[in-house]
């Protein structure tokens, strides 16, 4: 039998109504996966993955980061990301430096052929961005937006508590 922890908010004036709760889980979880789908067949069509221009995404917000650093914020294991650089590279769009205080580091640059993709990838958000936000005043997007964002730190200050607990009772 599975359990769940979950710790009592202070502020319960902001509670949505019961009946809502399971539909919009639902919601979210199908908004998520129509747009992984539809960027899986954009991506493809460009004769890349989602994941692979995710990466290429990250390393323009973080040039040089490190692989494992890299797996940490896109939440996969090392040898995903490092099958993920192996075909990247492979296509001459990013390169592995050696990291010059750590020889067992690899830190990921994006090679000047990676722009026109990276040119690609941001008319595709913009694209997505403005399919996904049709018939919504720009004080809808905004309420959203904020409410999408405590709900993430919601649920990533619930894991963050319960990995913390994990780590003391071990």
């Amino acid at each position: 039998m599975l359990t769940y922890e979950y710790s009592q908010p202070e502020d319960t004036t902001m509670q949505a109504p019961t009946n809502l709760n399971g539909d919009l889980l639902i919601l979210l979880y199908d908004v998520g996966r129509h747009m992984r789908t539809y960027s899986d067949q954009v991506a493809a069509k460009h004769g890349m993955t989602r994941a692979q221009w995710v990466i290429l995404s990250r390393l323009e917000r973080q040039p040089n980061i490190s692989q494992s650093e890299l797996a940490t914020l896109a939440e996969v294991s090392p040898i995903t990301v490092a099958r993920l650089i192996d075909r990247l590279e492979a296509q001459g769009l990013v390169e592995r430096c050696t990291d010059p205080d750590d020889r067992r580091i690899w830190r990921l640059r994006l090679t000047p052929a990676a722009a026109p993709v990276l040119r690609e990838i941001k008319e595709f958000r913009q694209c997505l961005s403005r399919l996904m936000t049709r018939g919504l005043s720009p004080a809808v997007i905004d309420a959203k937006a904020t409410g999408l964002q405590q709900m993430k730190d919601n649920v990533t200050r619930q894991r963050r508590t319960a990995a913390a607990r994990e780590l003391v009772d071990a």
